[in-house]
């Protein structure tokens, strides 16, 4: 074997992968750590060398998986995420680049990769997103309409809250996430506008009822999908397994050798 599979072979070791995993969630604590003044004012050094040394670390990984695999290292998602991940980590602070160093902690997605039922959430969550943006168009649409509508009625007695569309909007936002919506904004409005409700009811029950409700049936249905698309696959898998044993058993018993 050359060595390019060798390395290939042992990046791809379970003891490895845990190995990875461990630093990127010890690599999490620490920055955790620096964000503390306590912590820092404490052991600052030693938080500082255990960032580096997690930081060299991810390097080299990164550095022996394009050894390994070429190319072929920029063709997965989730390798092009760690790869920019890493250089942004190594980009020399300075007062406008400092936050980049902050998304490190961003590594952390990568045990969705290794946790099957994380992986279905996301790829559920990706596949969803075409119907999620005729979904998100409907509900700006309805948002608009509404803000316009809320303005012209709302906005003379409450201008804080309906004075302009982008006040109306967000205030039926937070109407939307049911937070506050009734004793904060309604009931006050209803003492001045009394048939209010006529407005903020239906508004509630097509947005908050319907169209939200109506994200979480896409999401979950893709879920369902790709669940069953990875056992369909599982299960192609094992049936080609079992055919490549049965022709092997054939050939053996075709070729008079015994089995063992």
């Amino acid at each position: 074997m050359s060595i390019r599979g060798q390395v290939a072979g042992a990046l791809e070791r379970p003891a490895t992968r845990n190995f990875i995993t461990g630093v990127i969630l010890f690599n999490a604590v620490i920055l955790g750590l620096e964000t503390s003044d306590a912590a820092m004012a404490a052991a600052g050094g030693l938080i500082v060398f255990l960032d580096m040394l997690c930081l060299s670390i991810f390097v080299v990984e990164i550095g022996l998986k394009i050894f390994a695999r070429g190319w072929a290292f920029f063709r997965s998602g989730w390798n092009l995420f760690d790869f920019t991940i890493v250089g942004v980590a190594l980009v020399p602070v300075t007062q406008g680049l400092s936050v980049l160093r902050a998304l490190r902690v961003l590594r952390l997605l990568r045990i969705i990769s290794a946790a099957p039922t994380l992986r279905r959430v996301v790829e559920g969550f990706v596949s969803a997103l075409p119907g999620m943006a005729s979904v998100f168009l409907l509900m700006a649409l309805i948002f608009y309409i509404a803000s316009v509508m809320a303005t012209k009625l709302f906005g003379d007695a409450f201008p804080d809250w309906f004075g302009t569309i982008p006040h109306s909007a967000y205030s039926l936002f937070q109407i939307m996430t049911l937070e506050s919506w009734s004793m904060g904004i309604v009931r006050p409005v209803m003492e001045t506008y009394p048939y209010a409700w006529m407005f903020f009811v239906p508004f509630i029950l097509v947005t908050t009822f319907a169209v939200v409700n109506l994200i979480v049936g896409l999401i979950v249905n893709s879920m369902q999908e790709a669940h069953a698309e990875e056992s369909s696959a599982a299960t192609e898998d094992y049936r080609i397994q079992v055919l490549k044993r049965l022709e092997a058993i054939e050939r053996r018993l075709g070729d008079g050798t015994p089995r063992e």
